[in-house]
């Protein structure tokens, strides 16, 4: 049985040892032990905070496989993007000129390099252990943030985005990064991609500051704009299921897009139900909702769960109620796996 959880300090050498297994174009991932401890503490200090208001924090959950005690997962949101290092993006532009002289119509299309310093929050981190994906564990550690989200908006800034993996080969070359990178850091796109997560200043120093015309980027390059990684593809699906659509910006060093979507509109959020345990029973009849408690701290679960309609009551078991550590009339959040499954027939939060 797996549980997503809020990381906690103790959770160093397990969190370190897991995402050292996470390939090239994670950028958030792509760090170094001391960060990863800084990032730790950080999280821990925004768990516990009672200040409802986005500073750029990162909270940051982990999957424990309970049977083992081992971590097998990870995931993130970064409160607020920008802050005291700026967030860089490119924005694809696109112009329609034409030439009277020769009756000729061209559409033209330029990057033009974004420095973010007031930005949305963004997601991001996401990483589970091969052999433990499939079986919905995925879908709980990815969809859990938005469960968390839900319980508090304030936390959080209006809109929300993801940058989403570009393409990449095994050993981490990059077309796009090939095309436009290479030229002006002078270096692996592996090694400037950890580069960017320890100091971002290299970017404002060294990459072009007028728009590069896409016209003059090689053919592969320019297929690979906005395109995904082959493993990214799934988790690009569930987040448009949720309502995330790309938008005219990508990644400047791998050419990946980046979605967004308004918190009060992303799908998982709005079908989060905040419910009371009336009933602690044997067994409650699939399917299961990722069923959370977060009194103090958080856990997440998949789980049976029963919410009554009228009286908005849920019924768990009692394997569930001992995971999560709730007894009858504690809250819990439940939020329906996917869009067309809803506890007790709600279309809308019950989170506010």
């Amino acid at each position: 049985m797996e549980i997503v959880r809020s990381v906690r300090l103790e959770d160093l050498d397990a969190l370190w040892d897991l995402i050292r297994q996470a390939t090239y174009g994670l950028t958030t991932l792509q760090i170094t032990r001391e960060q990863l401890s800084e990032r730790l503490e950080l999280s821990n200090f925004a768990f516990s905070r009672r200040t409802e208001k986005p500073s750029g924090e990162p909270y940051i959950f982990v999957m424990e496989d309970l049977t083992t005690g081992r971590l097998v997962g990870t995931s993130g949101v970064f409160s607020k993007t920008g802050g005291y290092e700026p967030f860089y993006s490119y924005r694809r532009v696109v112009e329609e000129n034409y030439c009277e002289l020769l009756d000729k119509r061209q559409v033209v299309e330029s990057l033009h390099l974004q420095k973010i310093h007031d930005g949305p929050t963004e997601i991001g981190s996401l990483f589970l252990a091969p052999e433990y994906r499939g079986k919905g564990r995925g879908r709980l550690l990815s969809l859990s943030r938005f469960t968390f989200m839900a319980a508090h908006p304030k936390r959080f800034a209006d809109e929300v985005i993801a940058e989403m993996r570009g393409v990449m080969d095994r050993d981490g070359n990059c077309p796009f990064y090939e095309a436009i990178g290479r030229h002006f850091f002078d270096m692996d796109f592996p090694q400037a991609d950890s580069l960017s997560t320890l100091n971002k200043k290299f970017i404002e120093d060294l990459m072009p500051k007028y728009p590069i015309y896409t016209a003059l980027l090689p053919q592969s390059a320019r297929d690979v704009m906005g395109q995904v990684h082959e493993q990214t593809q799934p988790a690009l699906a569930m987040l448009e299921a949720e309502g995330f659509r790309k938008i005219d910006m990508i990644d400047i060093f791998d050419g990946g897009p980046v979605v967004q979507c308004r918190r009060e509109q992303i799908g998982a959020v709005r079908r989060t139900l905040a419910v009371a345990v009336r009933h602690i029973v044997d067994a409650v009849e699939p399917p299961p909702y990722i069923v959370a408690s977060d009194q103090g701290f958080f856990r997440a679960m998949l789980a049976p769960i029963h919410v009554d309609a009228g009286t908005g009551e849920a019924t768990i078991d009692r394997v569930t109620a001992a995971t999560l550590r709730v007894k009858t009339g504690d809250p819990v959040l439940v939020t329906a796996l996917h869009p067309d499954q809803d506890p007790a027939g709600a279309r809308h939060s019950a989170v506010r």
